[in-house]
């Protein structure tokens, strides 16, 4: 068994759902003080943070980030092997974190030792930032982490995020950017009666469905370089007391804007609140800002990442922006540019979820390529 399979499967075999670490990050950092890493381990609230580091100087800062918390599994009777017992089945490694992303923490790991290894003066810092609250409200993770290196000065030039990116094939997609991701929970307020008595209530539906039909139908941009455009979903509407025969007294909607750098959240919250206020709503409309968009201009990162994922693939990676979000949302505000390179997205929280093994073992080696030649 590989050095990063077996890696892999030790980590796979800890329960470690958000924001449960079960022991994760102390595997790791025991690893890497025997190769000369120093840690530093940052605990806020129920969430474990490791920041691990070698070199030092004035040269270039080199963060791997990653996560060790995992997403539940679900009905475990509905794995075909248990979800933290570990299984190899025809060349294909199977449990819950194999592709999202205890994979590629297992790989940051061992590239980060062989890189030492080979070279043990090298310029700048190489850097492992892992945190137990990616899965979750994101609160006390890297958020938090984040927070700290601000108020002491922690400089990062470039960030590598381990999540599972490729599409097909081992390094296909390169991720130089992602999304803004903005919540809202609307409650609309109107006053409760009998359907048949509508002059005696105030219908809370009724009155919102103009101002939701102008929401879902508004053209908020035309997309940002390759970012695609901004769009609004409505992801939960719940009124009424289950009685077909009564007008409801309170409407809630809730919905989620994922958008690009034409925006940022306070001036998207003023725009809806402007919105909402035209069509005269008595509402209540709290926000959760989960993160600001951020891009990766053309640069030393990207055509590094582009040369070294090319020659994994076979092909010039396509270069995107899509997804979800991630925790690099976080290390981008501090002026780091940040790209996003993994294994294949094709089963994260799913039932079975998966890696392929050749592509968990040529991980290792696709990062030291990335660490090597960004610090030299």
């Amino acid at each position: 068994m590989s050095d990063v399979l077996a890696l892999a499967c030790e980590l796979i075999a800890r329960p470690s759902v958000t924001p449960d670490d079960a022991g994760c990050q102390d595997l790791v950092a025991a690893r890497l003080r025997r190769a000369g890493f120093a840690c530093e381990r940052l605990r806020f609230g129920a969430v474990d943070n490791l920041w691990a580091t070698h070199g030092g100087g004035e040269g270039p800062v080199l963060v791997l980030l990653g996560h060790t918390d995992v997403v539940p599994p679900g009905p475990r009777e509905a794995w075909t092997s248990d979800p933290f017992t570990p299984e190899v089945r025809d060349g294909v490694l199977y449990g819950r974190g194999a592709a999202d992303m205890k994979g590629s923490v297992a790989a940051f790991v061992i590239a980060a030792e062989r890189f030492v290894a080979e070279h043990p003066d090298h310029p700048g810092t190489l850097a492992l930032l892992l945190t137990s609250d990616e899965e979750g409200e994101a609160i006390d993770g890297v958020r938090r982490v984040a927070e700290l290196f601000r108020q002491r000065g922690q400089r990062i030039d470039w960030c590598i995020t381990g999540e599972p990116s490729s599409t097909r094939r081992l390094g296909d997609l390169l991720r130089v950017g992602r999304r803004g991701s903005l919540s809202a929970t609307l409650t609309v307020r109107g006053v409760q009666g009998h359907v048949a008595y509508p002059e005696k209530a105030r219908n809370p539906v009724h009155q919102a469905a103009p101002a939701l039909a102008e929401l879902v139908a508004r053209r908020w941009d035309d997309g940002y370089e390759s970012f695609p455009p901004t769009s609004l979903q409505i992801s939960n509407i719940h009124a009424g007391t289950g009685a077909g025969n009564v007008i409801p007294g309170h409407l809630q909607v809730q919905f989620n804007l994922r958008y690009n750098p034409h925006w940022d959240a306070p001036r998207l919250e003023a725009e809806i609140a402007a919105l909402l206020d035209r069509h005269g709503l008595d509402c209540e409309l709290r926000w959760h800002r989960s993160g600001e968009p951020f891009h990766t201009p053309e640069g030393r990162l990207r055509r590094v990442a582009r040369e070294v994922l090319a020659g994994f693939a076979g092909a010039p990676p396509e270069e995107s922006t899509g997804g979800g979000t991630s925790d690099a949302r976080f290390i981008a505000p501090l002026g780091a540019q940040c790209i996003e390179v993994g294994p294949v997205n094709a089963s994260i929280h799913q039932v079975d979820e998966h890696v392929r093994v050749a592509d968990l073992e040529a991980l290792p080696e696709l990062y030291l390529r990335l660490v090597a030649s960004l610090l030299r």
